[in-house]
């Protein structure tokens, strides 16, 4: 079935040039197999499709998030704050924020970030949630 696919994140936007200056210039993805339709930005195992749309921004939860090692965590959240990004903050039960950034004891320690994209896409970047993440 499907478990054995990987999935493709797909994120609307408003303007595909605006979207590719976030992408590629903040985040440091780099586009592979773009066109009019949508540009695709390999992370990893997986991709995210980035592609214009009417409804671009609409979805108010997490859209795509990035997933790595606690060791990389501080570093990568430097890096998105020395680019300009704003991280978000929210209530949530169980979650402590410093800063900006969320941590979660209940699931062994694990960080994360939040953080919209020029189209109010929101993304995450965090550790693994268990046990052995702290």
């Amino acid at each position: 079935m499907l478990s054995d696919y990987t999935p493709t994140p797909s994120l609307a936007v408003a303007d595909l040039a605006r979207a590719r200056e976030f992408y590629e210039g903040v985040l440091g993805l780099t586009a592979a197999g773009d066109g009019p339709e949508g540009v695709r930005y390999p992370a990893g195992a997986s991709a995210l499709f980035v592609y214009p749309s009417a409804y671009a921004g609409t979805n108010k939860a997490t859209a795509a998030a990035f997933e790595v090692p606690l060791a990389a965590f501080d570093v990568e959240v430097a890096a998105l704050r020395a680019q300009g990004v704003e991280l978000l903050t929210f209530d949530l039960e169980g979650i402590v924020w410093a800063d900006g950034v969320a941590t979660m004891p209940e699931m062994g320690g694990a960080k994360a970030v939040w953080f919209a994209d020029p189209d109010g896409n929101i993304l995450n970047v965090g550790t693994p949630m268990s046990s052995g993440s702290a």
